[in-house]
């Protein structure tokens, strides 16, 4: 058994690539279909079916969070599985991954092919953990071969906290419909102030571009959203500034979050409190 077949196995829903998928291969709907659909003929059992399936919910969110408890700085790549080997993308997300597991950061992806497989490799390269949070599909998504870690996810709500969780940054590289909904929660989170700001890169100016003007002169002319909105994405096609501007912002997290500390030791030692 190698190294990374010992991770993988580490999570109880652990499904080899042949078999993470076999519900939709042999026709039936996937867990979030049931999940979101009642069918006419089973609306009668609904009392019965669905509290049971928010425990099978609760099971993934714990064993998501005790598989990666321990995970240090981490950052998630996106974008999409249908990039080729061959492809430039491919090899900027690997160079990207790369350049980011050798200043430190763990590598967090999709854990299928494309980019989630450049950023996988990239990692691998590196000598740092690489994640696969894989999904189960209508159609068949295998974990890639330079996953260290895999876990396997029903829920897409499930699976997509764990990104946002244990990242310190996104990374988007040109994607589709589930590359947007990951850049568009993230935006939003933030944006609500659900969790702290973090930094968005989107890599590969010549794909981006046309999404930002339209949010510039739609969205922000009619007054939807705000200047400060758009700045939360930076937008860049050089691998190593991705990784500086990720590790300038960690550096300063950890600045703010001294100077904060550093503050309430004074607080506590104004009004005579002991020290933490």
């Amino acid at each position: 058994m190698t190294n990374g077949d010992s991770h993988n196995r580490r999570s109880g829903r652990y499904t080899d690539n042949l078999s993470l998928n076999r519900a939709a291969r042999a026709g039936k709907p996937t867990e979030d279909q049931q999940l979101l659909e009642t069918p006419q003929a089973a609306q009668k059992l609904f009392t019965h079916t669905d509290p049971w399936r928010v425990m099978r919910i609760m099971g993934e969110f714990v064993e998501g969070f005790d598989d990666l408890a321990e995970l240090g700085q981490a950052v998630t790549i996106f974008g999409s599985a249908r990039v080729k080997p061959d492809h430039p993308q491919y090899h900027q997300a690997t160079e990207v991954a790369r350049l980011l597991g050798e200043a430190g950061f763990a590598i967090i992806t999709g854990g299928g092919p494309g980019i989630m497989e450049a950023g996988n490799l990239g990692a691998r390269e590196a000598g740092v953990q690489s994640i696969g949070l894989n999904i189960e599909l209508p159609f068949e998504q295998g974990t890639n071969p330079y996953v260290d870690l895999a876990i396997n996810f029903r829920y897409f709500f499930v699976r997509k906290t764990m990104f946002v969780k244990y990242a310190q940054a996104f990374v988007i590289f040109p994607g589709g419909f589930g590359t947007m909904d990951e850049l568009f929660e993230a935006l939003t989170l933030i944006q609500t102030d659900k969790v702290q700001n973090f930094p968005i890169i989107l890599f590969g100016s010549a794909y981006w571009q046309g999404l930002l003007d339209w949010l510039r002169a739609t969205m922000l002319s009619e007054g939807k959203i705000s200047e400060a909105d758009l700045d939360l994405m930076v937008v860049t096609d050089s691998p190593s500034e991705v990784r500086d501007l990720i590790v300038q912002s960690v550096q300063g997290q950890h600045c703010r979050a001294e100077q904060e500390e550093g503050a309430r030791q004074a607080t506590r030692q104004a009004l005579g409190q002991p020290k933490t």
